[in-house]
């Protein structure tokens, strides 16, 4: 498991949204959100940047470059 995996999961389940509410926000369908969590697919920069506004974190931290 990558660490974008690993922390999509553990930050959805902290904020306690489905994977349609991201989806939904992002302006993306639950299957894509879905292949990013397990791992099929990453996403965009795009993508990541919104990842990122949507949780409250960096990128560093999304990517598992910085643990905070």
């Amino acid at each position: 498991m990558n660490k974008i995996q690993e922390r999509l999961k553990e930050l959805r389940k902290v904020m306690k949204v489905t994977q349609r509410d991201v989806a939904d926000e992002l302006g993306i369908t639950q299957v894509t959100y879905c292949h990013w969590e397990n791992g099929q697919t990453q996403p965009d920069i795009e993508n990541i940047i919104a990842l990122c506004k949507y949780f409250s974190v960096s990128a560093d931290y999304l990517l598992g470059i910085s643990d905070f």
